[in-house]
């Protein structure tokens, strides 16, 4: 177990935010860091691959953030971790994501996305409550967050859209076991009265993702006028929300939405692959121009197509706008030129 930054502030809540040098959580800290002033993050993440300290740089030195390295699997470092900073909240990012290594080795993500989910689930059940539905009195507004994917939900048809009342059909290893730790984060719900939320979000994209996806592989390839691969026929189709967008929803309901609720989250922004490859390559061709090519595009690759390549994902993001008043500030022909904006910086540099 290593720590830093040995102190946080006394007097404020602390939450246990997992996997937070990922993607997603690396986005959501600063942003949640800066908007309360009340809360004190603990981060406990076991920097896998997909995670880097580098993309929380910016929080190292803030009293109210901590890191632990750790894995969520491991009980008695989570039950050390919820006495010893009296979690009064968690917001579960940490997961295995990246479907073709898990085609590859499922093996690892039924071990942290099930087993790692059930261990911090359980623990915080028996930290905060003495019964079923019976909060201790110091824990009763205690909230247990759990951030999912769309594609539980399966693959759509061409008109369709993913709800909260989609029933799952996971065609993946790795939407299999985010299916499998939504529905043990059900349970408690049920069983045991636990407060949960549930989020399932449509696919980021932005600054700090790891560069095997879709969109940083994309700018890389080009970059290095390499090429650049694209599954299949590259008309498989994804719904796009920009990272912070996806932050500022997870924000409001961990603190507005109502107990024992699923809430999608979507940036109503489908594209196929080609489309987000066409685009990138524009935005490239005009911003750092190739010396030897007469456009990016060029490097497009068809490569033979991943084993149950989900054809469509779409969010209807409407519960969450109506009830929760959310909206995404990006579309996707803002968003992606930030995103572009940062990888220039980092693959330049």
């Amino acid at each position: 177990m290593t720590y830093k930054n040995t102190f946080v502030k006394k007097n404020n809540k602390s939450i246990l935010v997992t996997g937070c040098a990922g993607f997603i959580g690396s986005n959501f800290v600063p942003y949640f860091l800066d908007k309360y002033e009340n809360y004190n993050i603990i981060n406990l993440d076991l920097l896998t691959y997909a995670g880097d300290l580098r993309n929380l740089k910016e929080c190292e030195d803030n009293v109210r953030y901590k890191f632990i390295k750790g894995d969520i699997c491991n009980r008695e470092l989570v039950e050390l971790i919820f006495k010893k900073y009296d979690i009064k909240g968690v917001i579960h990012f940490a997961a295995e994501s990246h479907v073709d290594n898990s085609i590859e080795n499922p093996g690892v993500f039924i071990e942290t996305n099930v087993n790692g989910t059930f261990t911090l689930v359980d623990v915080a059940k028996n930290h905060w409550m003495e019964k079923p539905f019976n909060y201790k009195p110091e824990y009763k507004d205690c909230r247990f967050h759990h951030i999912s994917t769309d594609e539980v939900y399966g693959t759509l048809n061409e008109t369709d859209l993913f709800t909260e009342d989609t029933p799952y059909a996971p065609n993946s290893p790795y939407s299999a076991s985010k299916a499998s730790s939504d529905m043990i984060i059900r349970s408690y719900q049920e069983t045991y009265g636990l407060n949960t939320v549930i989020t399932n979000c449509s696919n980021n994209y932005g600054p700090k993702q790891h560069d095997e996806k879709l969109i940083p592989t994309i700018i890389r390839k080009a970059l290095a006028d390499e090429a650049i691969p694209i599954y299949g026929d590259g008309k498989n189709i994804r719904d796009w929300l920009y990272v912070l967008d996806h932050c500022k929803g997870i924000d409001l309901v961990y603190h507005t939405g109502k107990q024992s609720n699923v809430y999608n989250i979507g940036g109503r922004n489908e594209r196929t692959n080609l489309q987000i490859v066409d685009a990138i390559c524009t935005i490239l061709d005009k911003k750092v121009s190739s010396k030897t090519l007469s456009s990016y595009k060029d490097l497009i690759t068809f490569v033979e197509d991943r084993a149950g390549h989900d054809r469509r994902y779409a969010i209807d993001a409407t519960k969450i706008e109506d009830t929760l008043g959310w909206k995404a500030d990006n579309n996707f022909n803002t968003g992606i030129v930030k995103t572009i904006e940062w990888y220039l910086e980092k693959y330049e540099s």
